[in-house]
């Protein structure tokens, strides 16, 4: 038997034009979730998507739901051609769509509460001005050993904050210990160090202070036990009950990114497959330096997505496509 992971992507895949392809090819989309999203936002999140303009769309508070928005809306045509996964998972942000994906969650309830993630971790940007950079060529151990370098010699904050595949690691923290570090990676040996264009320093300590409100948005939210297991990126182990949800999306905040151990889970699931839900294609990327051995598709625009649901779904009726 096949088994199909859904895996949804987190921050930075956001691009301007993201979805507009998918309400022209399948116009139900436009009132089951675009005019719905923007009238329990109260902001005109659609015509953000697909019109912009690119600096809005980057605004932490903004790009969350628009990437959210825009993955359930794929997941919606794959679900409607039959094509329904055995495991989802999402790296941060995509978390929310996964839980979507496992009925675990309903999108209106998920896209709230990204919404209120996202001004919440932009709020803490402008206390403590932060960021994030992605380190390349270098192994998570010693990126570990040079964060821990730096915070001595600062006294600053400076964390691993993604652990996106085997050679490629994503730091957050304080502005200038971030500087450091990139200098320090570079000196170690790294192929490339850059600063990321994100608006606050995520999966950091840094993000403590706004645990407590979200963890009480959390709390008031209605989380179902999932139809299918959720692989939480931040333990790289199965969620298959609504009780351990909000301690893990809590977790989340300040918590790293395992995304090599969770891919490696899924392949060691026996996953035959990963179809990547949403606007992005880099996560795809990541799951083949992973599990190369595993084939892996996005669903990014129209033409991959109808390209998808052709090999996923089998024969299908071009008047359905």
């Amino acid at each position: 038997m096949t088994t199909t992971a859904f895996v949804f992507p987190g921050q930075g895949s956001q691009r301007v034009g993201m979805g507009r392809d998918l309400v022209e090819r399948w116009p139900h989309l436009l009132d089951a979730y675009y005019r719905p999203a923007d009238e329990l936002l109260g902001l005109p999140l659609s015509d953000l998507c697909w019109r912009g303009p690119a600096e809005t769309l980057a605004d932490t508070a903004i790009t969350q739901p628009a990437i959210l928005l825009t993955s359930v809306a794929v997941l919606d045509v794959l679900l409607r051609h039959g094509v329904r996964p055995g495991l989802v998972a999402g790296h941060s942000l995509g978390e929310y769509a996964a839980l979507v994906a496992a009925d675990a969650l309903d999108w209106r309830d998920a896209l709230r509460l990204v919404r209120l993630r996202g001004r919440l971790m932009a709020a803490v940007n402008e206390r403590v001005p932060g960021r994030m950079a992605a380190v390349m060529g270098l192994d998570l151990t010693t990126v570990e050993r040079l964060c821990a370098a730096v915070r001595d010699s600062t006294g600053q904050v400076v964390e691993v904050a993604n652990d996106n595949e085997h050679a490629q690691t994503v730091v957050s923290g304080q502005a200038a210990a971030v500087d450091e570090l990139i200098e320090a990676a570079l000196a170690a040996g790294a192929k490339r160090a850059l600063a990321l264009k994100v608006g606050a320093p995520f999966h950091s300590s840094l993000m403590a202070p706004v645990e407590e409100e979200f963890t009480q948005a959390l709390l008031d939210t209605a989380f179902r036990d999932p139809a299918v297991p959720v692989l939480s990126a931040v333990t790289a182990a199965p969620l298959t009950s609504a009780g351990e949800i909000v301690g893990t999306l809590r977790r989340q905040l300040t918590g790293r990114v395992r995304w090599t151990e969770s891919v490696t889970r899924l392949a060691c699931e026996g996953t035959d497959r990963i179809l990547e839900v949403g606007p992005g294609k880099v996560l795809s990327g990541l799951c083949r330096r992973i599990a190369p051995d595993v084939p892996t598709h996005t669903t990014h625009d129209v033409e991959h997505l109808v390209a998808a649901l052709d090999r996923f779904a089998g024969a299908l009726d071009p008047a359905t496509v």
